[in-house]
C-alpha cells in the first residue's frame, strides 16, 4: 500500500511535481515510491519544496524549486565537487523542465541540531567539537582544491562577491533590518560607511570558493561524518567569508574559545593548500564577520519582520550577541561611525534583545513596536490594493472615498524585457528572485512602506474604514503585481485592518 503526505502547494501542481520526482526515483532505484514525507526545507528562507521519497531499503530527497539558473548551480557544483572527492550529496535525476531534481538521503541530523542535543550552555561535548573540527579541516577543499577548476560561469546571481553583492547584503541589512526595527541612523552616513566598508572588503584576495552560506544548518551529519549543503549561492571570493559564516552562526551560539580554537585550526590548516600570513588574513576576516552578521540580520528581518515568520526572528538576540562581543574586542583597520552607532541603537533596544523569551510570540515584540498593533476598530480598515497597467489607465475609485495612492512602479528594472519572465507574472518565484536582487526594489518598497504605515496608523486612529493603494507598471504583469503582493504580506494579520488584493492586469488576461 501506498502512502504520501501531501505538501502546502496547489493542489494539481503538487501532484504534478511530485509524479515527476516518482518516475526520477522509479528510474534510479527500479522500485515505485511507497512513501512521499515532507521535511522542513519548506519552513527555510529559500522557497524549495523538499520530500523524503522511500520504497523498502531505498530513499531519496526530492527537491522542488522553480528558478533554473540556481538548480543548474546546484547540480553543477555537487557533481564538481564529488569528483574532488568531497563529501556532498550524490544527484540520483534531475528535470529541470519541472524544477525538479533527486539527490542522495544523507539522513536527518544537521550538525546545528547535534550542536543543540549535546550541549549545557556553553559547555559543548567533546563529540561536537570533533564534527567542528572535521568542518574546519574539509573547508579549504572547497574554497581552494575544488575551487580552482570550478566552472564559476554555472554561479547565480553573480559569478563574483563583488561591489554589487556586497551593496545587496549591506541593502538587505539597512530595508529589511535598520529600517524595519526601528533603528535611527543617517542615510548618507551610513552609505558612506557601507561604500569605505566595501572597499576594505574587496582588497582581500578574492581567487577562491566562496561557499555563501556555509552555516551548521546546511551541514548534515551521518556516522559521524559531515555532509555538505545549499552552495548553489557560491561564487568566486576571498577565503574569509566562509570561516566567518560558521564560527558567527548566530543561533548556535559558539563560545568565543571555541571560535578562536577553530579559526585557529582553520588558518593552519590554509598553509596545506596556498601561502598566506596569518596576519594579511586576520587584516580583513573580521570585516567579513560583519558583513556575514548584517546579511543574517536582513535575512532574519525580511522574513520574520516583513513576512511576519517569527521563528526567523529568535536568532535575533544571538546575532546580537556577537555584535556586542565585536564591540568590545575587535577594531577595525578603517572607520566605520555611523555603522557602528546603529550597532550600538540595536544593543539597546530591549524589545531586540528579548526576542528569545520563551514566554512570549517572538514575532510580536518587536513587531508591536515598530508596527504598532491597534485594539479591535468597531469597523476595519479595509485596505485595497490594486495593481495594473498604465497603458489601461489608473484604476477608478468605487468605495466613494476617493484619495488613497498611486505608486509608480516604472523606475524599478523590468522583468518583462527579459525573455525568461515574460510568461510569468509577479506572483512567481523566479520573478519574485530577481526583483529581490534589484536595489532600486528595496529602495521603492522601504518609501513605499513608509508612506503606508503612517497612513494605516492614522486611518485606523481617527475610525477610517478605508484606504486605496495602487502600484502601476507598464503591463501590469511583473512589477506592480509584485509590489502589491509585497505590500499585501506587510499587511496581512494586522488588528482591524482587511486586506484586499486586485491583479487587473491578469484578471483582463484571464478573461
Amino acid at each position: 500500500m501506498r502512502f504520501k503526505v501531501v505538501l502546502l502547494l496547489t493542489e494539481g501542481r503538487l501532484c504534478d511535481l511530485i509524479d515527476v520526482l516518482e518516475k526520477l526515483f522509479k528510474q534510479r532505484f527500479n522500485s515505485p515510491v511507497e512513501r512521499v514525507q515532507p521535511l522542513h526545507g519548506e519552513l527555510g528562507g529559500s522557497g524549495r519544496k523538499i520530500v523524503r521519497l522511500s520504497s523498502g531499503a531505498s530513499s531519496a530527497i526530492g527537491v522542488l524549486y522553480d528558478v533554473r539558473e540556481e538548480n543548474v548551480a546546484f547540480l553543477e557544483f555537487s557533481r564538481h565537487f564529488r569528483r574532488h572527492g568531497l563529501p556532498v550529496p550524490e544527484i540520483h535525476g534531475e528535470d529541470l523542465s519541472q524544477g525538479a531534481y533527486l539527490e542522495e538521503d544523507l539522513g536527518n541530523t544537521t550538525l546545528f541540531e547535534f550542536l543543540s542535543e549535546n550541549r549545557d550552555g556553553h559547555n559543548i561535548s567533546v563529540q561536537t567539537v570533533e564534527a567542528y573540527r572535521k568542518v574546519v579541516n574539509l573547508l579549504p577543499r572547497f574554497q581552494i582544491e575544488a575551487g580552482r577548476d570550478l566552472n564559476y560561469e554555472a554561479c547565480y546571481p553573480r559569478a563574483v562577491f563583488d561591489e554589487q553583492s556586497i551593496a545587496w547584503d549591506l541593502n538587505y541589512f539597512k530595508y529589511y533590518f535598520l529600517k524595519l526595527a526601528g533603528v535611527s541612523f543617517n542615510e548618507q552616513l551610513l552609505e558612506d560607511d557601507f561604500k569605505r566598508l566595501s572597499t576594505f572588503l574587496l582588497s582581500a584576495r578574492p581567487h577562491f570558493f566562496l561557499y555563501r552560506d556555509f552555516q551548521s544548518r546546511n551541514i548534515m551529519l551521518r556516522d559521524g561524518r559531515p555532509f555538505f549543503l545549499d552552495y548553489q549561492g557560491g561564487r568566486k571570493g576571498a577565503l574569509q567569508y566562509d570561516i566567518a559564516s560558521l564560527l558567527y552562526d548566530a543561533k548556535a551560539d559558539l563560545p568565543p574559545a571555541l571560535r578562536q580554537e577553530l579559526l585557529d585550526l582553520y588558518i593552519n590548516r590554509l598553509g596545506d593548500f596556498v601561502t598566506l600570513e596569518r596576519s594579511v588574513f586576520m587584516h580583513h576576516y573580521y570585516g567579513y564577520v560583519y558583513i556575514r552578521i548584517m546579511q543574517a540580520l536582513g535575512a532574519y528581518g525580511f522574513r520574520g519582520f516583513y513576512e511576519r515568520k517569527s521563528h526567523f526572528l529568535q536568532s535575533v538576540p544571538y546575532a546580537l550577541q556577537n555584535l556586542q562581543w565585536l564591540l568590545q574586542n575587535v577594531e577595525l583597520p578603517i572607520a566605520l561611525p555611523t555603522l557602528m552607532d546603529a550597532f550600538r541603537s540595536m544593543l539597546e533596544s530591549e524589545s531586540l534583545r528579548n526576542l528569545t523569551s520563551k514566554e512570549i510570540s517572538p514575532a510580536n515584540a518587536v513587531i508591536s513596536e515598530v508596527m504598532p498593533v491597534h485594539s479591535a476598530e468597531k469597523h476595519n480598515l479595509v485596505v485595497r490594493i490594486f495593481s495594473f497597467s498604465f497603458r489601461r489607465g489608473i484604476p477608478k475609485d468605487e468605495t466613494g472615498h476617493g484619495g488613497g495612492f498611486v505608486f509608480d512602479a516604472r523606475s524599478v528594472p523590468n522583468p518583462g524585457r527579459e525573455e525568461r519572465f515574460k510568461a510569468l507574472t509577479g506572483k512567481d518565484e523566479p520573478v519574485i528572485e530577481y526583483l529581490n536582487q534589484q536595489e532600486g526594489a528595496h529602495q521603492f518598497l522601504g518609501s513605499v512602506m513608509s508612506l503606508v504605515d503612517a497612513s494605516v496608523k492614522t486611518y485606523q486612529s481617527r475610525g477610517f474604514t478605508s484606504l486605496t493603494v495602487s502600484f502601476g507598471c507598464t503591463g501590469g504583469q511583473h512589477r506592480s503585481v509584485y509590489f502589491a503582493e509585497q505590500l499585501a504580506k506587510r499587511l496581512s494579520g494586522r488588528n482591524g485592518v482587511e486586506v484586499v488584493v486586485r491583479h487587473l492586469e491578469l484578471e483582463n488576461l484571464n478573461k
